[in-house]
């Protein structure tokens, strides 16, 4: 309830805000976070308000670690359904900047993630899907940087879906490291 309000209103939402749509009491809310930071770092330490790692999904329905680096990225696009809840996540990202408990969870959030990339695309290597000369590491952090800025040039775009955006822009990156596939028949050209 809390993320669905943060998209909604952005960081000048209140407790009452979200007590509203679960249908509680603010004081409910106070007594259990403390504050409104408390409530934000709450939804913060539990992945953006995902439950479960949204990400576990992704890699077992994927055909493979690259369609899962493309899945993941379809799923981060999922925080852009239009320009101005894009723009509301962007404020809180002020906050996750500068305030240093905040920071501190989307430090750990950006380390996870890039991680999980470099892991993926040593996979992807490893599959035949990469060339084996790929820097998985600055390959992962590349992927990383460019998915934030996709949203954003998106945004100022408004090109189509923020999902299409940032897929073209994901193949695009990718491109270049790709082992070419044989057709059938091709032999040994």
């Amino acid at each position: 309830a809390t993320y669905r309000v943060i998209s909604n209103v952005g960081p000048r939402f209140t407790l009452a805000d979200v007590a509203k749509e679960i249908g509680l009491a603010p004081a409910t809310l106070l007594q259990r976070f403390g504050s409104k930071k408390g409530l934000i770092l709450a939804v913060l330490s539990s992945g953006g308000g995902a439950g479960e790692d949204p990400f576990a999904a992704i890699r077992e329905n994927a055909d493979g670690p690259l369609d899962a680096v493309f899945a993941y990225g379809d799923c981060f696009a999922q925080m852009a359904p239009s320009p101005e809840v894009l723009a509301n996540h962007l404020a809180f990202l002020q906050m996750d900047l500068t305030d240093p408990d905040m920071h501190e969870l989307a430090l750990a959030q950006a380390k996870w993630t890039r991680s999980l990339f470099r892991k993926l695309l040593d996979e992807a290597v490893a599959a035949g899907e990469l060339k084996e000369s790929t820097d998985t590491v600055k390959l992962a952090t590349a992927i990383q940087s460019m998915q934030g800025g996709s949203l954003l040039s998106w945004a100022i775009l408004r090109e189509g879906t923020a999902r299409r955006f940032l897929r073209r822009d994901l193949e695009t990156l990718i491109e270049p490291y790709r082992l070419v596939r044989r057709r059938r028949g091709e032999g040994g050209r």
